[in-house]
């Protein structure tokens, strides 16, 4: 991450990075730490792909990544699932729902520097079902114009592809 040097860090970045802002992590990182906070507590090393199939479904190759374990408890893990899960079914997430399927995900907002330029980053990041996390998405708007919270505009668009990939990856409506 890209953090403030400790001698820099004052009460106004104190506060602010206490609800998410005056650091940075790329896509990546964030993906990798909530794939970890979500499936138990492993650390899978990040990858975009767990198998090769030929034209006739058949597959020719099978990809393994390294874990890690414990990087958090499993209670932990299931508390964090249930408390996602209620961002999208009743909270700020709720553009991400699509029906008959449990998705869990967490909005944000963040406001960039100058913080007189009034710009900002908006995302989602998403993951289903909830209670057995099989796809995780993330959509991130930079500089959005007009609205700009995460859970108005990034949401949906992470709530639409789910809607269209959950059927194709055989998960089944609850």
């Amino acid at each position: 991450t890209i953090m403030h040097k400790k001698e820099n860090i004052g009460l106004v970045e104190l506060a602010t990075m206490s609800f998410g802002q005056s650091f940075q992590i790329t896509p990546m990182q964030m993906a990798t730490t909530v794939s970890s906070l979500i499936n138990g507590g492993r650390r899978v090393t990040p990858h975009f792909g767990v198998r090769v199939l030929d034209s006739k479904g058949k597959e020719v190759e099978e990809f393994r990544y390294k874990e890690k374990k414990n990087i958090v408890s499993e209670e932990t893990s299931a508390t964090m699932r249930m408390l996602l899960e209620s961002v999208v079914s009743e909270g700020s997430g709720k553009n991400a729902k699509v029906e008959g399927f449990r998705i869990g995900g967490k909005t944000a907002t963040s406001q960039t520097l100058p913080r007189s330029a009034n710009k900002y980053i908006s995302s989602f990041i998403g993951f289903a079902p909830a209670d057995n996390p099989q796809v995780l998405g993330m959509c991130v708007i930079y500089n959005p114009q007009g609205v700009y919270y995460g859970g108005t505009i990034a949401a949906p668009v992470i709530g639409n592809i789910f809607e269209n990939i959950l059927p194709y990856l055989g998960i089944e409506k609850q």
